[in-house]
C-alpha cells in the first residue's frame, strides 16, 4: 500500500498521475482544430484584402475616366460655343463696308457672353492701382497720375471664375516729374565747401 497517512484529519491526496495521460493525449486535437480555425479566418481576411484593393483600384480608374471625359466635355461644350463666333466672323467679312463695324461689334458682344457663359471675365485694370496678382507692368512712365495707378492696358487680363488665367499687360504711372528733381542740386556742394 503505497500512502502512509500520519494525520488522519486531511484527505488522502488523489493519485493524478493516472489522468495526466489522457490530458496530454487529448490536448493537441484543440490545438490543431483552433489552428485551423485562424488559418481560415487568416485567409478570410487576406481574400477580403484583397478584393478590397481591387475595388480600390477599379475605382480609381473609374474616378480617373470620368474626370478626363469632364474635362473632354467641358471643352467640347466651349469649343462649339466659339465656332458660333467663327460663322459670325465669316458673315462679317462677306458684309458690305457699312454693316461691317456692326457686325463685328455684335460678334465683340457675343464673344463675351460666351465667355460669362463658361466663367470668364475680363479684368478691369484701367485707372486702378497696379496689383502684381492680377497685372502684368510692361511700361513705367511718367503721367499726371499718382505713381503706381494703371495708366494703359495694352492687353487686357482675365479670370476663370476666381483664379487669373491671364495677367493684364498694363502700363503704370510713375506719378509726376520735375526736371529739377532730375538735375544734381549744385548750389548744395558749394555751401558745403
Amino acid at each position: 500500500m503505497g500512502c502512509v497517512m500520519e494525520d488522519h484529519d486531511t484527505p488522502p491526496v488523489p493519485d493524478t498521475k493516472a489522468k495526466e495521460p489522457e490530458k496530454s493525449a487529448a490536448s493537441p486535437v484543440p490545438e490543431r482544430d483552433e489552428l485551423a480555425e485562424q488559418k481560415k479566418l487568416l485567409a478570410d481576411a487576406n481574400e477580403r484584402y484583397l478584393r478590397l484593393a481591387a475595388d480600390f483600384e477599379n475605382y480609381r480608374k473609374r474616378v480617373a475616366r470620368d474626370q478626363e471625359s469632364l474635362v473632354h466635355h467641358a471643352n467640347e461644350r466651349f469649343a462649339v460655343d466659339v465656332l458660333e463666333i467663327a460663322d459670325n466672323l465669316e458673315r462679317a467679312l462677306k458684309a458690305d463696308d457699312e454693316h461691317l463695324r456692326t457686325g463685328v461689334e455684335h460678334i465683340r458682344s457675343l464673344f463675351a457672353d460666351i465667355l460669362a457663359r463658361h466663367g470668364i471675365s475680363q479684368i478691369d485694370a484701367l485707372e486702378k492701382t497696379f496689383d502684381p496678382n492680377e497685372h502684368e507692368a510692361i511700361a513705367h512712365v511718367p503721367s499726371d497720375e499718382k505713381e503706381g495707378m494703371v495708366i494703359d492696358v495694352v492687353s487686357p487680363g482675365y479670370r476663370m471664375h476666381k483664379k487669373v488665367i491671364r495677367y493684364a499687360k498694363v502700363a503704370v504711372s510713375k506719378g509726376k516729374t520735375n526736371s529739377e528733381d532730375q538735375k544734381p542740386n549744385c548750389d548744395s556742394r558749394k555751401k558745403e565747401d
